[in-house]
């Protein structure tokens, strides 16, 4: 694999767009074992030992390697990624104790239509028509997701929006960081600063651990480690807005889970606004100009 003149390597659509599926594949697990052991543990500390169990096994990784090999310039752009991730993953975590996983997992996973306009206000180009009306169908989609006969929101379609933004701000992080640093470090940072930023949300909101939480908690660090790291894998092989629609498979993953494990049947509503979320993304992402051009490298 090359290096081009900007600092990206070569791109390889199909093997991005593989790792992406399987990255988004343990995505769905991750919420699905949260959602499961949410009756034994609460939203904070699920979140603090998701992260803690991915940076016990990262501190061996970069012993190995040399605490050296830790050292940035992109301090900053680390710090922004690990705080937009954790404020994702506490919103979906919060989303699906209030909503089923497959409404929760739509609305959060529509980051995609925001992923192509923060790379236009970032470059300061203009955004495409195809961009804008990819945006309008997916967010109509999101709409019929909400319930449109219903007259407000709940509290878990908020937190699954707002986790939204956060995703789409950290999945570009993602990119930009993926273009020079490796990926121990990439991983290091976020799980060190992820698990730092859990500590205080973890003791407002910490239960006693009961036995029963400890292989669920195990499973969820584990399933979050290999969903990072096929995420910054892929986007070393692809940039985000080319292997972004690949991130719809966790809609399907997870309804087709929450069907078989919860029995919970999407609404005519929500069938139809999976489709216009996931064509309005593949809109968006297609039309959404290369972060290449952003000069982050």
């Amino acid at each position: 694999m090359t290096i081009t003149a900007t600092g990206y390597r070569a791109e390889n659509l199909i093997l991005g767009a593989a790792l992406t599926t399987a990255a988004f594949f343990c995505v769905a697990l991750v919420g699905t074992i949260a959602k499961a052991s949410g009756q034994y543990t609460s939203t904070g500390v699920l979140l603090l030992f998701q992260n803690l169990i991915c940076l016990m096994f990262m501190l061996p990784v970069a012993h190995r390697q040399g605490w050296g090999s830790l050292r940035t310039n992109r301090f900053g752009l680390h710090l922004l990624r690990a705080a937009a991730g954790t404020a994702c993953w506490y919103a979906l975590f919060f989303a699906i104790t209030q909503i089923p996983l497959a409404n929760a997992t739509t609305l959060t996973y529509s980051a995609p239509l925001w992923m192509p306009l923060i790379a236009a206000a970032v470059t300061r180009q203009r955004t495409s028509r195809e961009t804008w009306i990819g945006a309008a169908v997916g967010f109509a989609g999101v709409v019929l997701v909400l319930q449109p006969q219903r007259h407000s929101f709940s509290m878990g379609e908020l937190m699954a929006l707002a986790g939204a933004g956060c995703l789409a701000v950290a999945m570009m992080s993602v990119r930009w960081l993926g273009a020079t640093e490796p990926i121990t470090r990439v991983l290091f940072y976020y799980f060190l600063l992820s698990t730092l930023m859990a500590v205080p949300i973890a003791a407002v909101d910490w239960h006693p651990l009961e036995a029963e939480v400890w292989p669920w908690l195990i499973g969820l660090g584990f399933a979050q480690l290999a969903s990072q790291i096929l995420i910054v894998m892929a986007y070393r092989y692809a940039s985000a807005e080319k292997v972004g629609p690949f991130i719809y498979s966790v809609i399907v993953f997870t309804a087709v889970i929450d069907w078989a494990v919860w029995h919970y049947a999407p609404t005519i509503f929500t069938y139809l606004g999976m489709a216009l979320v996931i064509s309005g993304g593949l809109v968006a992402v297609r039309a959404g100009r290369d972060t290449r051009r952003a000069g982050f490298a």
